[in-house]
This record gives structure tokens, C-alpha cells and sequence, in this order.
């Protein structure tokens, strides 16, 4: 309990009490009024925000919340509860809202998949619980369809299981057994055809006493669940996509003694997933944002969408030899209609990526959904708008810097042709990547064939054949090598010097390295 200052009064306690209470109102208020100028608070830091015509991306910061889940946020934070009260009461409310037996609230679905095949080992075993991700003696394996495996289902592989891949109906019976700890389906087009649909494996996994999660991170929400309804046993949704609740926050919906054990293998109990903190503020913007999805009128929103495509669409197609078409989406994630603008780059003077990079660099700032067209030889060009995550006064922002990229393209020099006999690089290489933090040492074969590259890339695990070019002493080849579910690509670049190979190595989401090689086996 506070105590006042000594000397004071009751009546001067009270009132400064009320003083300090209108003010952190007044704060509050501020807070929700947001009267700061747009971008301001990111450009102070050197950041460019942007408009968001691609979709619901976490390195894109996901969706902009809801203002009632701004309200709800705020409105957590003024108070304490008990984190286990506050989640029981939750799931329940979750479970109202959603038909479904129970639910929680996770940072975030790759958090749901964590506490998810923690549950699924562990239970509510308080010893089985500390010893992970020791799996002696434990359930140590997951199931997934070969076409489901992905980037995110590290979120399972990190309690140590062993991921089986199964592609047929036979082999999913034969996988099946005292090791398995769950079945692990990523919802995608793939899930809706083939041997192993998603109810085909639901059915199966039931027979033999088996959960199974189905990860639906950016999915539209169905109530009643679909998946549910096929048969699985539980489903994960990330908050911070179609939803617009909070980007740290997540829903695992499913049978409440298994989510309850979820729940108990996360924070702020003293488990495995207790880095995987969700705070009471994520856990009531989240509730608030599911309260909002049961009453949005989804229906409108696709209107509006459409009504957005249309206004970009006809402010593009005044420029000669644009023509558009709109892109039904093909399943429930990101499930909203697109634009695709085509033309080409010959006529129209700018490539699709040209005018992807001239709006990315643009005042306002427009990241868009994809692009096509480079040169010399591929000018058939496009670009792709997704109106999902934009905001009402983008569209019209947005149409007025595609037409003014596609009337107006800048003059775009022609590369100069190579003059220089392509060096000869084949052999055998030894290869020292140098990150930012550490090293590592691969190895290339390198067979030439005039200005064209083939060969392999040996990394410290894995081999796999690269493809490039040598115009002069200049070397370009990349190569792409599946660990797991993620798909790793190299793309190399640098100029012989004497004996050496050097330069810099894109590696996509995981930056760069300066990669130094030597020759160790002359062609």
C-alpha cells in the first residue's frame, strides 16, 4: 500500500491522488488520440515506414491493430491480475466466441506450436515438463505431410522432436506410433487435395489416439472452425495478421485439458515455453480483437477492397499497354482479392521490378505483393496489389505512384555488353565465409562452360548443384539447400584475383558474409 508524505493530510492526500489520476488519464487519452504526425516516430529513429500493398507479413509488422484493441491494451495496463485467473477467465470467453472447446492466447502461432507439442509430451507432468527438451523416455517424434513442411515448424523441431515426413496414406499409418507426439499439418492449397487432406489425416491420426495441430497463422478465422471440423484436434491462428489484434500475440484453440497443459508448459510458469511470454496486456488486446472479428462485417470489408483495386486500377490503366486482371485468393490465408498489372517493358519503358524498387524508394514509401519483368531478355512485366492490410486513404496514394512510375519512367541506361573473355574458374574450391559473427568453410566444384557455371555448393552439411556465370573476371551463381522446412539460398558474387575467388554472399533474411575461395584442384 502507498503511504503519503510525511506532514501531509488526509485532504491533501486525496487530492493530489486526484490530480495524479487526471493526469495519467490526460496521458492516456493522448496516447489514443495519437495526435503525432504519421511516420514521425520511426523517422526520428532514421526508419522509413510504408504502405503496406503487400500483406500480412511479420517482417512487415504484420496489420495495424484495431483501435479497440489499442483501447483494450492500454486499459490492461493500468491494473495487476493473476496471470492464471486471467487466462481461465479468457478461454473461456474464447471459447464463447469461437464454438470451440477452449482457447489461449500465445505470442504469437509459432508460440501455439511450442506450447502446443510441449503439452503433447510433456501434459501437465510437472517432471516431464522440466526435463524438456530431453526426450529420453519421452514422445520425441512429430508427423507431417511432406507438403506442409515449412520455416515455421522450427517452433516444434526446437523441443528436440524428430519431424517424420510422410507423403501417402500408408505411410502416415506406418509413422504413426508410441513415439509420435502429434501430427503437425501446415493449412495450405496442398491440404485441400491429394492422398493427405486434411481430414484423411485428422481420421487416421484419431484412429490411433494421435493430436493433431493444424498451424492457420494467417488464415481468415471460420466459426465454427473448419479445421476443427475436419477432425483436428487443435488449431493456431496468429493475432497480428487478418485478425488485427496485437503482433506479439497468438490463439490455440482446442479441448480444454490440452490447452490447459499448453497453457502450463508456457509463461509465467516455469517450463520450456517460459521465454514465450505473453502479457496481460497481449492477452486482453487479443480477446478484444476476437470480440471484434465475430462482429466485422466481412462481407463489406471485401467491398471496400475491391472498391480500392478499382480506383489503383484505373488511375494505372490511363497509361498505353496496361492491362489488369483481378486474383481470386486460392485458400483461407491472406484471403483477400489482388490486382495484377501487365505490360511491356519494351513499350512501356520500365520493368515490373523497376517500378517495385521506384515505389519502395518513393515518398511516401509502397511496398507491393510481387513483380515481375527484368532485363535484358525477360521485359513481360507485372505488379501485384494486395489491399488486405492498406488503409482507406492508401488506395488512391497508391494509384498515383504506379501512374506516375509507369507514364513517367526514368531513362534506364542499357548494361554494356561484355567484351571480356570469361576467366577460368573451374576446380575445386575451398570457400571461408566470414559473418558478421563467425565463420564457416564450404567447398565448390566449379564446371565452366564458356560464360556459363555449373556445379556443386558443399556446405558444412549439406551439397547441393549452383548455377551462374563468368563475364570476365567477374563470377555470379547461387544455390538453394533444404534443411528441414527451410529452404537456405546462397547467392554468390566476386572477381577472381590470381588463384583467389572473392566477394560478398547474399543469404536473403539471413544478410551477408564476404566469402574468400581458393583453388585446390585446377580443371
Amino acid at each position: 500500500m502507498a503511504t503519503r508524505p510525511r506532514g501531509w493530510n488526509r485532504r491533501q492526500w486525496m487530492a493530489t491522488a486526484a490530480a495524479s489520476t487526471a493526469v495519467t488519464a490526460q496521458a492516456d487519452a493522448a496516447v489514443m488520440a495519437d495526435p503525432a504526425q504519421p511516420g514521425k516516430l520511426y523517422e526520428a529513429l532514421g526508419v522509413r515506414p510504408f504502405i503496406n500493398a503487400r500483406g500480412t507479413f511479420t517482417i512487415l509488422t504484420g496489420s495495424q491493430s484495431l483501435p479497440e484493441v489499442k483501447q483494450a491494451m492500454l486499459e490492461a495496463s493500468r491494473h495487476y491480475v493473476h496471470l492464471d485467473e486471467l487466462m481461465d477467465a479468457v478461454g473461456l470467453r474464447i471459447a464463447e466466441l469461437t464454438k470451440a472447446e477452449w482457447g489461449i492466447v500465445t505470442a504469437g502461432c509459432a508460440a501455439a506450436i511450442t506450447h502446443a507439442t510441449s503439452a503433447c509430451i510433456a501434459g501437465m507432468d510437472p517432471e516431464k515438463m522440466q526435463r524438456l527438451p530431453k526426450l529420453d523416455g519421452l514422445k520425441d517424434q512429430v508427423v507431417m505431410p511432406r507438403y506442409a513442411r515449412n520455416e515455421y515448424d522450427h517452433a516444434a523441431r526446437m523441443l528436440g522432436v524428430t519431424m517424420v515426413e510422410v507423403e501417402t496414406e500408408e505411410q502416415l499409418q506406418a509413422a504413426l506410433g508410441p513415439r509420435t507426439a502429434m501430427v503437425l499439418i501446415l493449412s495450405c492449397p496442398a491440404a485441400e487435395k491429394g492422398p493427405l487432406t486434411i481430414p484423411v489425416i485428422c481420421r487416421i491420426a484419431r484412429e490411433k489416439n494421435v493430436p493433431v495441430l493444424v498451424d492457420a497463422a494467417a488464415e481468415t478465422m471460420t466459426i465454427p472452425n473448419i479445421h476443427l471440423n475436419h477432425g483436428a484436434t487443435m488449431v493456431a491462428y496468429s493475432g497480428g495478421k487478418c485478425m488485427r489484434g496485437p503482433q506479439a500475440a497468438g490463439l490455440l484453440l482446442g479441448p480444454k485439458d490440452l490447452l490447459q497443459a499448453a497453457w502450463l508448459n508456457s509463461a509465467p510458469h516455469h517450463a520450456f515455453g517460459r521465454s514465450l511470454k505473453v502479457g496481460k496486456e497481449e492477452i486482453m488486446g487479443m480477446l478484444a480483437a476476437l470480440e471484434a472479428w465475430v462482429r466485422r462485417d466481412h462481407d463489406a470489408e471485401w467491398k471496400q477492397w475491391e472498391g480500392w483495386l478499382e480506383t489503383i486500377r484505373k488511375e494505372a490503366s490511363q497509361v498505353d499497354g496496361i492491362t489488369s486482371e483481378i486474383l481470386q485468393p486460392e485458400d483461407l490465408s491472406n484471403h483477400a482479392p489482388r490486382l495484377r498489372l501487365k505490360w511491356d517493358a519494351e513499350k512501356v519503358g520500365i520493368t515490373g521490378q523497376e517500378v517495385a524498387k521506384a515505389l519502395d524508394r518513393g515518398q511516401p514509401r509502397i511496398i507491393v505483393a510481387g513483380s515481375t519483368g527484368e532485363r535484358p531478355s525477360r521485359l513481360a512485366s507485372s505488379v501485384t496489389i494486395m489491399p488486405y492490410m492498406m488503409n482507406p486513404e492508401d488506395a488512391p496514394i497508391v494509384a498515383q505512384a504506379l501512374h506516375a512510375a509507369l507514364a513517367h519512367p526514368p531513362k534506364v541506361e542499357p548494361a554494356p555488353a561484355a567484351t571480356a573473355a570469361p576467366s577460368a574458374v573451374a576446380g575445386r574450391w575451398t570457400v571461408n565465409l566470414q559473418f558478421f559473427r563467425g565463420d564457416a568453410t564450404h567447398e565448390l566444384i566449379l564446371e565452366q562452360d564458356g560464360a556459363r557455371l555449373a556445379g556443386t555448393h558443399k556446405t558444412t552439411w549439406m551439397s547441393n548443384p549452383l548455377r551462374g556465370e563468368v563475364t570476365g573476371a567477374a563470377v555470379q551463381f547461387r544455390s538453394a539447400h533444404r534443411y528441414e522446412g527451410t529452404v537456405l539460398n546462397y547467392v554468390f558474387e566476386g572477381k577472381l584475383e590470381g588463384e583467389t575467388l572473392r566477394g560478398e554472399v547474399r543469404m536473403g533474411e539471413y544478410g551477408t558474409a564476404r566469402w574468400t575461395a581458393s583453388r585446390v584442384k585446377p580443371a
